[in-house]
């Protein structure tokens, strides 16, 4: 009945959601995060970064350089009033800072240029919630790879307390801040000389299965290349293509089954980190220990190895990190459940004429009226966003039989093209869209209905569509987004051309306060199922493929029943 109410509402003209507050930006804002708090928000800008209060959205805190620009922001706390941020400028460098008594300081350079010929360029840089671990990914002379990092983040805390207590505004840059650690450096996996022409499996036999996998993965990554290189008509955008370095994604992973890693480790920490690279058709895991002290340089080799039938194009991770799902060419999606080891399952989507774009896991997906009966506990919820806009639900769950459904075609325009297609955390069902032509709404995806827009002052325009520079609070319920002025509006404010800082609160309208849910508990905070032994979790495998005998025994009588009747069909038609 709830979702019928819903539907019949829809059928009206969407409401517009109102602009709730405004402030102006510093010069050219590139990027914008928010704490898990909801306190405070980060701002990449020219000069430097800012420390904004994220409910009077006044500055309470800078660190400025001359002639720098920073291009990404993180921010998350990493104790009471203690906040860790990362940033890469404009130039490829990485820095780690902490915001504390309303001072920002530089703890630490992630990627210092110590000769000028071999300058590193830091691509991307993650935190791990909680700021225990960053990783970074570096490109020097062609050469690319990963390093994980453990940031001391006690003794940083320590001396953030310290600095406090001197109140001394240039204490910062004259303390000296714990160190942080490499724990690891991941390189993406190679061809062995001796196969770069004959291609055979003999010459790729190893003395280790994971070196024999790894070998078999760079070999296929480079026929491929050579493949697309071979029927692109185009020589020199496929030889720039051939001679781009391997990216990777990479995505932290909490204490899960028997692949909980060390378990001395603090609750709620992160144990691992999951790795692909572009163009790989395996996804490597590796366990955060520190490298041995006689063998710093040698090259780690993946604890765990999932493989994957085709090459992998976009990957996500479930709130609870338990769950990895993976989007393969040729419109494929494996779901990894790190709980048994083993894929939870692997779902053809319909076929498109586009690429994968992007998956998400989506936690909060509300029973429609005809999913009463097929929807329960344990199902796993994703969405998959096409590179032609169109977007598709999958839901699965062991042993039963995944349902994909459409829900949006592929754009007709260019201009229609969705940039952001976002899950909100906070309200059930919904997910946040942003078009090329500036267009933003909240999106039923159970129902497939805009539930509202959200447009700005006729004065001003989304700011950088294909990028917008955005943030949502989960606890104030509030989207913090940049506008830019339309000078087309008024040819007469020319001289005045500043961003503006917009927020749109959610349940200022009323419609969309029956989707608003409470979140539930951090990750870090609830019990992982840890093992001490093989053989614990083993037993509480079997435990559970017992009390699931009945439900697994169903769905094989469904399956074999389809196949029959496919059969059946097959017959019908090659006699015809």
């Amino acid at each position: 009945m709830e979702t019928t109410s819903r539907a019949e509402k829809s059928r009206k003209k969407p409401p517009t959601l109102q602009l709730s507050s405004a402030t102006q930006l510093p010069e050219s804002t590139n990027c914008l995060a928010c704490s898990e708090d909801g306190r405070y928000l980060s701002l990449g800008h020219s000069g430097g970064l800012s420390v904004w209060c994220a409910s009077s959205l006044i500055c309470v805190a800078q660190w400025l350089q001359d002639r720098l620009e920073m291009t990404s922001v993180q921010m998350t706390s990493m104790a009471e009033m203690a906040y860790l941020l990362g940033s890469i400028d404009d130039m490829g460098v990485a820095r780690v800072f902490a915001y504390h008594s309303e001072t920002i300081h530089l703890l630490s350079v992630i990627n210092v240029m110590e000769d000028i010929n071999r300058r590193s360029i830091c691509l991307t840089f993650e935190l791990s919630e909680g700021g225990d671990y960053g990783a970074a990914s570096i490109s020097c002379n062609g050469a690319v790879w990963l390093e994980v990092y453990h940031f001391p983040s006690e003794a940083w805390r320590k001396e953030l307390e310290m600095a406090a207590q001197k109140q001394d505004p240039n204490v910062s840059g004259d303390m000296k801040w714990s160190p942080a650690a490499v724990v690891i450096k991941i390189k993406p996996p190679v061809t062995p000389a001796v196969t770069a022409l004959d291609g055979s499996l003999e010459a790729l036999q190893t003395t280790h299965i994971l070196t024999h996998y790894l070998a078999l993965d760079g070999h296929m990554g480079t026929r491929q290349r050579e493949e697309e290189q071979s029927s692109n008509t185009d020589v020199g955008k496929a030889k720039e293509k051939n001679d781009s370095p391997r990216l990777c994604t990479l995505h932290f992973l909490l204490p899960c089954g028997q692949f909980a890693g060390n378990n001395k480790s603090k609750s709620g920490l992160p144990v691992a980190v999951c790795v692909w690279w572009s163009g790989s058709y395996n996804l490597l895991q590796y366990l955060l220990h520190k490298a041995p002290k006689n063998k710093p340089d040698v090259e780690p080799l993946p604890d765990v190895l999932w493989p994957n039938a085709n090459e992998i194009i976009c990957s996500a991770v479930s709130r609870c990190t338990r769950f990895i799902a993976l989007g393969l060419s040729d419109a494929l999606v494996y779901v990894w459940d790190r709980h048994c080891g083993s894929p939870l399952s692997i779902v053809l989507v319909s076929a498109t004429d586009s690429a994968f774009s992007r998956l998400q896991f989506v936690d909060y997906w509300p029973l429609s009226d005809d999913d009463s009966q097929t929807f329960a506990a344990g199902e796993i919820h994703l969405m998959v966003v096409y590179k032609n806009g169109a977007i598709h639900t999958v839901t699965t769950r062991q042993g039963t039989e995944s349902c994909t459904k459409q829900l949006t075609e592929r754009s007709k325009g260019s201009g229609n093209l969705p940039t952001i297609t976002a899950s909100v955390p906070f309200l059930q069902g919904l997910s946040l869209v942003m078009q090329r032509n500036g267009k933003m709404y909240l999106q039923d995806v159970v129902n497939k209905t805009t539930v509202c827009f959200l447009i700005p002052p006729t004065t001003h325009r989304l700011a950088t569509p294909c990028n917008p520079v955005y943030a949502l609070n989960a606890k104030q319920h509030t989207l913090f987004i940049r506008g830019d002025q339309d000078l087309s509006c008024n040819a007469s404010s020319k001289g005045d051309c500043q961003s503006q800082l917009f927020s749109f609160h959610f349940e200022k309208l009323d419609i969309i306060k029956q989707y608003t849910v409470s979140l539930p508990d951090c990750p870090r905070q609830q019990n992982a199922l840890n093992f001490d032994t093989p053989e614990e979790a083993c037993n509480l495998y079997l435990r559970q493929r017992a009390l699931s005998v009945d439900e697994r025994n169903k769905a094989l009588t469904q399956t074999w029943n389809k196949l029959q009747e496919t059969a059946v069909m097959v017959q019908q038609s090659h006699g015809s």
